[in-house]
């Protein structure tokens, strides 16, 4: 068996797995192998190059000192996992320690957004390998946009340099859509892609499995696995946290409990649409008054400042619903302004807090430097292989 094919057999493995950051223990049963795999495998991601010993995988697990060494046997086999040297014990021989080996597969994660494309190739770690961009208009038609993905997904996976299996292709976008079946819905502003089977059609011209989700999940979800790594950031301390990505439109995505939270037709999140001003300007979504539609507004007159009011009147309403813990705020138009995003949205919410009686809920610009979306589409394909799947 090639490296290629464990890493996708462990993916279809774990896809309604664990969750991020808080996964259940190991168990000894045959059935559960390809759980019990993504759990060695994700220590071994966070790890890092300098390894972890067949003992402490077993610790840390719950597995038998006998299940792991017929998992890292296999996973060796596979190319996924190398030795990286030998650690001094505090009793007997050397314990050999072991590595993942980040190159043994790739995937690639697409951001379509309204006027730009941005794809990547992400090794095993969600390490950029390459990064391409090129300008996009989501409303030139289904045709147009698919070949246009098509060939900068070619362009990203043909190169020579390259070695491993690629695993797919993670496509995030605006919504509303159906994440399962990887249909559209009536994409705000663009209601001529509703219906559209963008992962079907993706799928057969590339010859790839292909994930589709909103942009906004995916960023979440490589936030939220990038918090169960030693540079996770105030994200690794937050039990619960919204992300709030303002680009040419504003959307959130929502991690509780460690994992993405969808909800039951991919409907959570859509935070740019809740109604603030009942008598309010039109949005392109057919209600009046919608948080995004009002901070597009202000950005277009240049006031910057404006749109973090509303934008910290929106997410005080969300932080009221949820509790979170932390709003991290992302996207271009944060990434033209972060200092002033970030004290116009803490001010609100310390606002509320001192009405409330209580502590702010804390704000940051989210780490990646925009790059969250992209990067979190790969992620769509290489969390399952980890044991961190979707809640």
């Amino acid at each position: 068996m090639d490296a290629g094919s464990a890493v996708k057999g462990e993916v279809g493995g774990v896809a309604g797995g664990s969750v991020v950051g808080g996964g259940p223990g190991g168990v000894n049963l045959g059935a559960l192998r390809s759980h019990n795999a993504a759990l060695v495998l994700d220590l071994l991601r966070i790890a890092g190059p300098e390894g972890i010993s067949r003992l402490e995988l077993a610790e840390r697990t719950g597995l038998t000192p006998q299940a792991v060494s017929k998992i890292t046997a296999r996973l060796r086999e596979d190319g996924l996992v190398a030795e990286a040297g030998r650690r001094a014990s505090t009793g007997g021989k050397p314990r050999t320690v072991l590595r993942l080996v980040p190159e043994a597969g790739h995937a690639v994660g697409v951001h379509l957004d309204r006027d730009e494309l941005t794809a990547v190739l992400c090794d095993l770690t969600g390490a950029v390998v390459t990064r391409r961009g090129a300008p996009l208009d989501l409303g030139a038609g289904a045709d147009t946009v698919v070949e246009r993905a098509v060939r900068e997904v070619g362009e990203l996976t043909g190169g020579s340099g390259r070695r491993g299996a690629v695993l797919g292709v993670g496509v995030a976008l605006p919504g509303p859509l159906d994440h399962r079946r990887g249909v559209l819905h009536r994409v705000t502003g663009f209601p001529e892609w509703n219906g559209f089977p963008l992962r079907d059609v993706l799928a057969r011209r590339l010859s790839l499995p292909v994930v589709v989700d909103k942009d906004t999940n995916a960023a979440a979800l490589g936030l939220a696995v990038g918090a169960a790594t030693a540079t996770a950031g105030d994200a690794g301390k937050a039990g619960a946290f919204a992300y709030l990505h303002f680009g040419a439109g504003l959307g959130g995505g929502l991690v509780i409990g460690g994992a993405v939270h969808r909800g039951t037709r991919t409907g959570a999140g859509e935070f740019g649409h809740q109604v603030v001003q009942l008598d309010g300007p039109p949005c392109e979504c057919g209600n009046r008054g919608c948080v995004e539609a009002l901070c597009l507004a202000a950005v277009a007159r240049g006031d910057a400042a404006e749109a973090a009011r509303v934008l910290g009147t929106a997410a005080g309403n969300l932080v009221a619903l949820l509790d979170v813990d932390l709003v991290l705020l992302g996207g271009r138009t944060v990434a033209a302004a972060p200092e002033t995003y970030v004290r116009g949205v803490a001010a609100v919410l310390a606002e509320r807090a001192r009405r409330a009686g209580g502590d702010a809920v804390p704000v940051r610009v989210a780490p990646g430097a925009g790059r969250q979306v992209a990067e979190g589409a790969a992620q769509l394909l290489l969390a399952p292989l980890f044991g961190r799947a979707e809640g």
